[in-house]
């Protein structure tokens, strides 16, 4: 059996502690040496939360020890390339959260040092890793519809994200649809061509003060010839609304909501069903130990990572495409982000 991998994660907040989890108490194959958040207290009780051994406010003791073998970058979005290109630099796997960076060049700097160092770099899509969402690609690939024609997704979360995050988060596009812009590539197996994007304040008038938008509707054309439509809004009363079907040739699969249970009660006000999971961490939490388990898998055995930094840096064009077509209102040719 391969000795398990020695691992420090960068960033206690809730993704952080997340992913402590599934690596404590989840993953054998693993052993989680140390945490560290500029936040203290942060670091100190995670660390105490999941028997971490080690806590600290400086990122570079995790980066500098010499047991450890990969990091799980889980801190703020300005600061992923940074920590990449330094994880890189001292011989560290590295998972990084996305996205990558808010800008290309960034993310370039941040391959381009995974790819001169010699190490393994995925990026945290949580949603392939998601059982109904893997069987619409496994479908999908093993040509259950047919020739794919269109591919629809929906995403809806519960409520908007404070609107302090919301300020530094690049945007709708590049914070939540990024997560449906790599699901669709994934079904479909083609990369985007083009985008076509629309969007509107609806939730909160705030948030459009900030710049952003809070419910979307884009359009994709992708290289093979196939359609996509995404929807997005920051507020779904019944729950976190997460669906997704591929339509071909052949026929149709479709993935619906997870719901606490799959009961019905019939009586003479209705047809009753139980509301979609709340969110995000009771809906993925197996995608998010799934994920890190391939992670893991991929450094034992000396293998590609199933999600990599090229996979990142396209979600992220498409996200940029559709501010452009929102901004312009118009269809945006991915080629003109890409230069």
């Amino acid at each position: 059996m391969a000795s398990k991998v020695k691992i420090g994660i960068i960033g206690a907040g809730r993704i952080g502690q997340v992913h402590a989890q599934s690596l404590v108490y989840r993953l054998p194959q693993a052993h989680v040496m140390a945490v560290s958040d500029p936040f203290g207290e942060a670091a100190e009780q995670c660390a105490a939360r999941f028997q971490i051994p080690t806590s600290t406010r400086n990122h570079r003791e995790i980066m500098d020890h010499p047991e450890i073998e990969a990091v799980i970058i889980c801190s703020s979005t300005d600061t992923h390339t940074q920590l990449i290109c330094e994880a890189a630099e001292a011989g560290k796997h590295i998972f990084c959260e996305k996205p990558i960076a808010l800008d290309l060049a960034q993310i370039d700097r941040a391959l381009a040092a995974v790819a001169r160092c010699g190490v393994q770099l995925q990026i945290g899509f949580n949603r392939r890793f998601d059982s109904n969402f893997r069987h619409l690609r496994e479908t999908v690939a093993g040509g259950g519809v047919g020739t794919p024609e269109v591919v629809r997704i929906t995403s809806r979360d519960p409520a908007p994200p404070p609107l302090s995050y919301i300020k530094v988060s690049g945007g709708i596009f590049l914070d939540m649809t990024i997560h449906d812009f790599d699901l669709a590539r994934f079904l479909i197996n083609s990369e985007v061509e083009e985008v076509y994007a629309t969007g509107a304040v609806m939730v909160d008038s705030a948030i459009g003060d900030a710049g952003d938008l809070d419910t979307t509707i884009v359009t994709l054309r992708f290289a093979n010839g196939a359609l996509g439509v995404i929807d997005n809004s920051r507020r779904a009363v019944y729950g976190y609304d997460q669906r997704a079907e591929v339509f071909g040739s052949a026929g149709t699969v479709e993935a619906q909501n997870k719901t606490p249970y799959t009961t019905t009660h019939s009586n003479a006000t209705g047809v009753h069903a139980a509301k979609p999971l709340h969110f995000f961490l009771e809906r993925y939490m197996d995608a998010y130990t799934a994920e890190m388990n391939a992670f893991i898998d991929a450094i034992q055995q000396e293998q590609p990572v199933p999600v990599s930094g090229a996979d990142g840096r396209a979600a992220t064009v498409l996200g940029l495409a559709a501010w452009k077509s929102v901004r312009e209102r118009r269809p945006v040719q991915v080629h003109e982000v890409e230069a």
